[in-house]
């Protein structure tokens, strides 16, 4: 999780997709009914099932439109956790996975490769994304056999049941005080590909590194972004390697970080999704009302300028604590309830951003649990979106392990009802083409 940096106003949230329509089973069914002169009976009855084959055929190819198969991906959805373990009072992996399942939440990424996890994720159908941690960047750097003995005893022994999705290479290694990874990186990057490639799995199996705020020069206003000079040299043959392989940039987005830096000039419901004023970007006159949208669309400028035009922004982490220190303005439950359920509920609308109104932002919320064992100011230790016995730690829509005594939210509107009201508009048109038909 990044330091409070330079950020200003912030990050991004998701474009809704055009919806897929019937439209065109629409008007291949009309051409069924395109035929002159009287038939008889049989003829009558040969094409009433021949246009109901048809029907049947353009209905199929329809759904397989409005449900898209593209394998395994390495972020289903638009929405998923980060799954943290430094602590000693959390549940077992096997727990995790049915709290997870049971709030249904899809997409999971760790810290590490833990045989436990991968074990515990066998067969439970959740993407789950692993990593390599920053201590070993330089190894496996060095020796590109280093990453073929690493894939070799934490990815091919668990495949396919566990669906092993993506892997993190090092993070927040670029921006800091210290840039000792930052060369290496690249290289270990490289050569872990190069050993994916190995095991015939570099196109089911995402690579990336995420990166703090502290990679950019400034964000404010977001067109005004730019990664700063010292680690340009760097990023930049790791931009070039991710664009060849078509990897998304990931960047840890934290209003929360950027609040307590500015307080004073930050207006806390711009940070939270609240109603609030906005700002007004003056070199593009798009307008932002949160630090969300503003922080992604920073990093998408920031890309622009470095010539990456096509790079997908993800975020690897956001979320907002629950507690913290004396100094750590706004480490509150109730903002942290406020943040993470307007967050949850714009990501599952498809909601774009205003320079990317049209590309979904996918990201993984920081994190499943408070962790008592992380170091640091007192806000590391409340991130949890549940308590370490399981137990929702506020209401945002979730059922813990064990109940909760959590003040209820109501109206809570996330993506469950988007998929029932979506199933429901196809299955209502289903039985109205039918109607016409019979």
């Amino acid at each position: 999780m990044p330091l409070p940096g330079t950020q200003v106003p912030g990050k991004a949230q998701l474009a809704r997709p055009s919806e897929p329509t019937t439209a065109g089973c629409d008007a291949d069914c009309l051409l069924l009914g395109s035929c002159s002169g009287p038939p008889s009976d049989a003829i009558t009855t040969m094409m009433r099932r021949s246009g109901r084959a048809h029907f049947m055929l353009v209905l199929f190819c329809c759904l397989l439109l409005a449900f898209p198969s593209h394998g395994v991906e390495a972020f289903a959805g638009v929405y998923g956790i980060n799954y943290g373990r430094i602590a000693n009072n959390i549940p077992s992996p096997d727990k995790v996975v049915k709290l997870l399942r049971a709030s249904k939440i899809r997409n999971v990424k760790i810290y590490d490769a833990d045989h436990s996890v991968l074990d515990a994720f066998r067969g439970s159908g959740l993407n789950l994304v692993i990593a390599i941690p920053n201590e070993l960047v330089k190894d496996f750097a060095a020796n590109e056999s280093r990453s073929i003995d690493w894939l070799n005893e934490n990815v091919q022994p668990y495949l396919p049941q566990t669906r092993i999705v993506g892997i993190t290479v090092g993070n927040e290694v670029m921006g800091g005080q210290d840039m000792s990874l930052a060369e290496p990186l690249v290289q270990a990057v490289k050569n872990v590909y190069n050993g994916l490639k190995r095991f015939h799995l570099e196109n089911k199996i995402e690579l990336f590194t995420p990166h703090s705020e502290a990679v950019f020069a400034t964000s404010y206003p977001p067109s005004a972004c730019v990664f700063k000079e010292d680690v340009m040299v760097y990023m930049k043959p790791l931009l070039d390697f991710f664009s060849q392989i078509r990897s998304p940039f990931y960047v840890n987005a934290y209003p929360f970080l950027a609040y307590i830096y500015d307080s004073e000039h930050i207006d806390i419901n711009y940070a939270l999704f609240k109603p609030n004023p906005g700002i007004v970007d003056p070199n593009t006159s798009l307008h932002y009302d949160n630090m969300f949208d503003a922080q992604i669309d920073a990093a998408y400028a920031a890309l622009q300028a470095a010539g990456y035009n096509d790079m997908e922004v993800r975020v690897a982490e956001t979320g907002w604590a629950s507690s913290g220190d004396q100094s750590e303005a706004g480490a509150s439950v109730e903002n942290a309830r406020t943040y993470n359920f307007n967050l949850r509920k714009r990501l599952f609308l498809r909601k774009g951003t205003p320079l990317k109104p049209k590309r979904p932002v996918k990201a993984y919320i920081f994190a499943l649990f408070n962790e008592n064992l992380k170091g640091g100011s007192g806000s590391e230790r409340h991130y949890g979106l549940f308590n370490a016995d399981g137990r929702i730690a506020y209401n945002i829509g979730y059922s813990g392990l064990l109940p909760s005594s959590a003040p209820s939210l109501q109206k809570i509107r996330a993506g469950g009802c988007w998929t029932v009201h979506y199933l429901a508009t196809i299955i209502s048109s289903i039985f109205t083409l039918l109607a016409l038909l019979i």
